[in-house]
């Protein structure tokens, strides 16, 4: 039996990952309603958006301490935005928090290899949610539906 029929069973969602020249995948998500370009980065503790989209993401923003460090860059300032929601192909999740910094240093990379700007970065926090399934081979990623309960 392959695999896409074991999840679907199992309620996962299957979502088509694109490679990209960097070699990295890109997902189209939508961030409170509206549709944005994400690289899937297992090795971030948490999902971003650049500050300068913070207004297409209709983002409420508030001071954080916390310091960003990735890609070459560190002590980078941030910001954090709260209760949002997210879909990633039928996948939905709400209350969601965002990590907010400056994605300049990682969009310069990215177009100086011919590649597309990205609007944030879809990390670990999100993958564990979803309790993600990544399919190399194929190219997708497989994240389980969430089954909200109420009392």
């Amino acid at each position: 039996m392959k695999l896409k029929s074991i999840l679907k069973r199992k309620r996962y969602v299957a979502i088509k990952l694109k490679k990209t020249v960097t070699n990295h995948y890109e997902v189209k998500a939508k961030i409170n309603g509206k549709k944005g370009r994400f690289i899937l980065d297992t090795g971030a503790s948490n999902s971003c958006v650049g500050f300068e989209d913070i207004k297409r993401f209709k983002l409420q923003t508030k001071e954080s301490k916390t310091k960003a460090a990735g890609a070459g860059a560190i002590d980078m300032p941030t910001k954090q935005s709260e209760k949002n929601s997210i879909e990633i192909g039928n996948w939905k999740y709400n209350n969601f928090n965002l990590v907010l910094f400056n994605l300049t240093h990682v969009n310069t990379a990215l177009t100086q290899h011919n590649a597309k700007a990205v609007h944030g970065i879809i990390g670990a926090d999100i993958l564990q949610k979803g309790k993600a399934i990544i399919d190399y081979k194929k190219n997708r990623l497989y994240l389980k539906r969430i089954i909200f309960k109420y009392r």
